[in-house]
């Protein structure tokens, strides 16, 4: 139809038709590439910004050029954003329509001093308020009181101070810290307006569990106090090891060991002979030889291989005493394969007891502890001057003790008898109450203590003080209601409790925000008794959430409400040093987010044992073999007031290892 119509036209027209049609043709490919170029570079420009984290601006195209519209939180920050869109389309499409946000006052400088205190002197570093307002100090008092505690040295000073207002509990803080400062002598103290952080080291355990307490009651409100003393291995001398088997079983007199590492081998070695339960072995300073723990699990073994006797180690000498009921062929074996495998710097004595042994010769000394501290001394002394030398220790090792001398003088008595009798009245001032029998072939203590270390350090007091190839006993058992520290629970089942707790009756908030609801407040009641009855932990408040909502926003709710909770048990009095607040959002559900009984599950605050506690749980391996640790902490132990098995020390010396030099610190 449109041809014959064409073919009337002239040829100018058709040329001029063609020219329009191909200008639509060539504007509508031009338009359409423009739109495509548009989107892409929109879609390109604007993952480019949100990768690095800029969500404040605005892409948007218009042909070739690219208009940036938002307000940058600095100047840099907007000089930072074109530069990057720079980079990815020509700097002359770019139309920057990019404000600035108005520039705020200057913040005040966050104050903090750190004071470190060596036998060297004391160091002042720091940045602290020009004026520190009423009853504060400043920098002159600061570090004058600090040179006080340092007479006779220099101290270097390296305070600064800036001319803003000190923060509300700055001068508290503060003053904390210098007081901190006084009463360890090796610490570095940190002090800001809201925390002050103690690292130091102590003497022994008992003195920082004292300056523990003394300085958590002295720590100002509003100021948050963690605590880092640490206390070193103690020195064990002699280093002893006595492991028994006899008709009562399997048990230690006396464990040590020089490593955590060599314990765990030590324990394993006893649960193998037939050890229950978590046998108390102390880690401290002056083993012999690093192959204790090796010497230990082979005469372990051996004791366990004759079926009854016993094994002392007293440092390097060794004896082993075996039942009257061994074979002697099974004794000689068992000694030839002991000495083979010892390590060189071990000398072995080894007895096979004999049933005459057990006659009792007619001489003895005898010391009565009661329960209500009345000490008897009863039996033969070898002159007058022995005697008033005894009433006189008994005296001073029996502080408030009423003591009563009712002896007799003998001067056939054996030789190294004062001796004995002083050993074990050494060795009978660790229990409670009991009594100390003294002979000729033996000394035995039996009674009741509270402390699960006693046995051990009796043990070590009669090895070395009977001398070489003396026979002894050690009958002592553990009663829990005399221990001071055993209705403490562990950190372990402190955290048990309070989950206990929770899942009973949960930690309920008011929705959508951190408000701890009315109805909560009996059950955060009930977790601070918990908590207040605690030894000092380290904790994590952790708080949890379903998936309702975006992820940041989950994130942070979880955040505050784990605060929340933290702030609330502070205000009810606990210790909360150790704790810290961590919020997981939606990232650990423990139920299907998809049904509404899952989604309340996941609403939840958890608590969660750290630090060493959590660590030992995962690392200590255990004496049953399991790989649980052997609580250290535990209430409960064996009753060994049955003992009738004896010990002696070994009948020769060794020259190896060399005595330490007197003087020397362990550390050295």
């Amino acid at each position: 139809m449109l041809l014959p119509h064409l073919r009337k036209l002239n040829s100018t027209t058709l040329a001029l038709l063609a020219y329009v049609l191909a200008a639509a043709v060539m504007f509508s490919v031009a338009y359409g590439a423009a739109l495509v170029i548009e989107s892409r570079t929109e879609k390109v420009v604007t993952a480019r910004l949100a990768d690095a984290g800029i969500g404040w601006i605005t892409v948007t195209t218009d042909g070739l050029q690219v208009r940036l519209t938002g307000t940058a939180p600095r100047e840099a920050d907007r000089f930072r954003a074109v530069n990057m869109v720079g980079a990815l389309v020509d700097t002359s499409r770019i139309r920057d329509r990019l404000d600035v946000a108005p520039t705020t006052g200057i913040e005040a400088p966050k104050f903090s001093v750190q004071m470190l205190r060596t036998e060297d002197g004391i160091q002042l570093i720091g940045l602290m308020p020009e004026k520190p307002g009423q009853d504060g100090l400043g920098e002159a008092q600061l570090t004058e009181e600090a040179a006080d505690l340092a007479p006779g040295t220099d101290l270097p000073d390296m305070i600064e101070t800036a001319d803003y207002p000190a923060p509300e509990t700055w001068n508290a803080a503060l003053a904390f810290g210098l007081e901190a400062l006084r009463r360890l002598e090796r610490s570095k103290i940190s002090v800001a307006a809201d925390l002050v952080e103690v690292t130091a080291i102590s003497d022994s355990e008992a003195e920082k569990r004292k300056l523990e307490g003394e300085l958590r009651g002295i720590a100002p409100e509003g100021v948050r106090l963690v605590l880092d003393i640490s206390a070193p291995r103690p020195v064990i001398t002699p280093f002893t090891m006595r492991f028994v088997v006899d008709a009562d079983g399997a048990r230690f007199d006396s464990c040590s060991a020089d490593t955590e590492r060599a314990r765990g081998q030590i324990l394993r070695a006893a649960a193998a002979a037939g050890v229950e339960g978590s046998p108390v072995c102390q880690v401290g300073l002056g083993t012999p030889t690093p192959r204790w723990a090796e010497a230990v699990g082979l005469a372990i073994a051996a004791v366990k291989e004759l079926g009854s006797g016993s094994i002392t180690f007293s440092d390097a000498d060794v004896t082993l005493l075996a039942g009257s009921d061994v074979p002697q062929e099974t004794f000689d074996k068992v000694v030839g394969d002991l000495e083979t495998g010892l390590p060189d710097v071990f000398s072995l004595t080894s007895t096979l007891e004999k049933k005459e042994t057990a006659a009792q010769g007619p001489a003895e000394f005898t010391a009565t502890l009661g329960e209500d501290k009345k000490l008897e001394l009863r039996g033969r002394l070898t002159d007058e001057m022995q005697r008033q030398a005894v009433d006189a220790f008994a005296r001073s090792a029996f502080a408030g003790a009423d003591v009563r001398t009712a002896t007799r003088v003998d001067a056939a008595l054996p030789d190294g008898w004062p001796v004995r009798v002083l050993a074990g009245l050494k060795a009978l001032a660790e229990v409670d109450h009991g009594k100390l029998l003294v002979r000729a072939d033996l000394v035995e203590v039996t009674g009741v203590t509270g402390s699960k270390e006693a046995r051990g350090k009796i043990t070590q007091i009669l090895s070395e003080g009977l001398g070489q190839g003396q026979t002894f006993k050690v009958n002592v058992r553990y009663d829990e209601a005399l221990d001071p520290i055993a209705s403490l629970p562990t950190p372990e089942e402190c955290v048990a409790n309070v989950n206990a707790v929770i899942a009973r009756t949960k930690i309920t908030f008011t929705p959508s925000s951190a408000e701890i609801a009315t109805t909560a407040r009996p059950v955060l009641d009930e977790l601070a008794t918990i908590l207040t009855n605690c030894p000092p932990m380290q904790m994590e408040i952790g708080g949890h959430t379903d998936s309702q909502g975006s992820e940041g926003g989950n994130q942070a709710l979880s955040q505050a409400r784990a605060e929340a909770v933290l702030l609330a048990l502070q205000g009810r009095r606990v210790d909360v040093s150790g704790m810290t607040a961590v919020g997981y959002g939606e990232a650990q559900p423990i139920a299907d987010n998809k049904t509404e009984e899952g989604r309340e599950a996941n609403r939840r605050i958890e608590f969660v044992l750290k630090g060493a506690q959590a660590g030992a749980e995962a690392t200590t391996p255990a004496a049953d073999g399991t790989g649980a640790p052997p609580p250290a902490d535990s209430t409960t132990a064996p009753d060994f007031s049955g003992d009738t098995s004896p010990s002696v020390a070994p009948t020769e010396k060794t020259l190896a290892p060399k005595p330490r030099p007197e003087g020397l610190k362990a550390e050295e």
